[in-house]
């Protein structure tokens, strides 16, 4: 190892290696630190491009030497080592913010609570089916710096959390697209929702009047933020409540209807691949961005229509004897699983738990009364959900692992019943990830 760096990367994940790696091609010295134990699949990746690291510890000697930090996004920012480096005023950056150095590429970067993935990979789809050089990265796909050393594109879709936002200088977003702010990670912003929300509001960052911000009209947080910040880039609002919309996306009758630079596009909503009424936010705020990308009519209607959907996401596994199962594991807040119940009209058993960060349940509980016969928890500490729920769903019950989940779930409901995965909370007390989480559900089922 070199005795001082130019750039050290701390967190050996996705994010953090990629910064590495575009850092190292860039011609600056690097050292990447984790606190933990780095992947194989990374630890090849920096062995092959000669990039020192080291795990399970930080050596603070060299990571103070750097003339710049940047942290992965999974990083708290109120850790010891963080603290540390701040106090030297050394710079702290995010990889989102590193990457965007070194592309001249447009950007539309897409956030909100919920649907952020769906609407990044729905409005890349469009954008390639009409023959775009596109990019899709951030927390979706590979991490951008990689993206950006890797290849080549015209536009990138981003992808981008209230985490990779927080450490943003003079990034900016040419197309901006704000979906939705509900409770979620509050147990990383001080349990403030109102921290929470401001982080979400900063990928209007560095905006101009040149640009666009694509927002949800029918969120009372969104537009308050807004208000408060009077943001310069031109405004698309879309909603499912209003209709007087000159620039922008609106539902009437069983129309969406996309009105931009004076074309409009109109669609019936049963020819959406997309269903459902989450779905239909996403598909209008894609469907903006499209239009002020000049993506003509007829080719956004049919990228409309023969999307596919991704896994985890209300994703249809399987009938059995009648039951029907639904992997909606992607669903780690309130908010998501709030939408997965409210889509369906059949009874449901409902498997939900995890890692609570802080969720707020009353939003789900006369939901839950109307549509949930059932629930199954799975978590270590389900204690929460029985305490919520206890006077709204009759029955709940307790599991610890997937196929013991979906065995209880299978018992409890009966033909015609849904059995939907919804967690609501993150996945790491049983899983490493949702995709896990939602992987070992499918085999449970498969297995009955």
């Amino acid at each position: 190892m070199n005795k001082s760096y130019q750039i050290v990367v701390i967190g050996g994940g996705e994010s953090g290696t990629g910064a590495a790696f575009l850092a190292k091609k860039k011609g600056y010295s690097v050292l990447l630190s984790d606190n933990g134990t780095i992947k194989d699949k990374y630890k090849n990746i920096l062995t092959e491009a000669d990039i020192d690291f080291e795990e399970n510890g930080h050596s603070m000697s060299l990571i103070l030497s750097a003339d710049e930090v940047i942290k992965s996004p999974g990083i708290p920012e109120n850790i010891p080592v963080i603290k540390d480096i701040e106090a030297h005023k050394i710079p702290v950056i995010s990889e989102i913010e590193f990457a965007s150095r070194y592309t001249s590429a447009k950007i539309i970067a897409v956030t909100g609570s919920n649907g952020k993935t769906t609407t990044a990979l729905l409005t890349h789809h469009i954008l390639k089916s009409a023959g775009l050089n596109a990019g899709l990265a951030g927390n979706v796909g590979v991490s951008f710096a990689m993206s950006v050393a890797t290849t080549n594109f015209d536009i990138y879709v981003l992808e981008l959390s209230s985490f990779q936002l927080d450490g943003i200088k003079s990034f900016k977003a040419d197309i901006a697209i704000l979906l939705n702010i509900t409770p979620d990670h509050l147990d990383r912003y001080n349990f403030s929702f109102e921290e929470y929300a401001e982080s979400k509001f900063r990928i209007t960052e560095n905006q101009t009047k040149e640009d666009a911000l694509i927002f949800c009209a029918d969120d009372p947080v969104i537009t308050d933020l807004i208000k408060k910040h009077n943001p310069v880039a031109r405004l698309f609002p879309f909603s499912q409540e209003k209709s007087n919309i000159q620039q922008g996306a609106f539902i009437t009758e069983n129309n969406i209807e996309i009105k931009v630079n004076k074309i409009q596009v109109h669609m019936t909503l049963e020819k959406l691949a997309l269903q459902g009424k989450h779905n239909a936010y996403n598909s209008m705020a894609a469907g903006i961005a499209a239009r002020l990308m000049d993506i003509r009519r007829d080719s956004l209607k049919q990228a409309f229509s023969d999307y596919q959907n991704i896994a985890h996401r209300l994703e249809y596994v399987s009938s059995v004897h009648g039951i029907e199962f639904i992997n909606d594991s992607k669903a780690t807040n309130v908010n998501s699983a709030w939408y997965a119940i409210e889509f369906y009209n059949k009874p449901i058993v409902w498997i939900a738990g995890g890692v609570d960060k802080g969720n707020d349940y009353s939003q789900l509980k006369e939901l839950a009364k109307e549509k949930v016969k059932a629930i199954v928890c799975l978590g270590k500490d389900n204690k929460k959900i029985h305490s919520e729920f206890a006077d709204y769903v009759e029955t709940i019950k307790d599991a610890g692992s997937a196929e013991e989940a979906v065995t209880t779930a299978y018992k409890l409901a009966q033909k015609g019943d849904i059995v939907l995965l919804s967690p609501a909370c993150a996945s790491f007390d049983l899983f490493e990830n949702f995709e896990e989480r939602g992987n070992k559900f499918k085999e449970a089922v498969k297995s009955l």
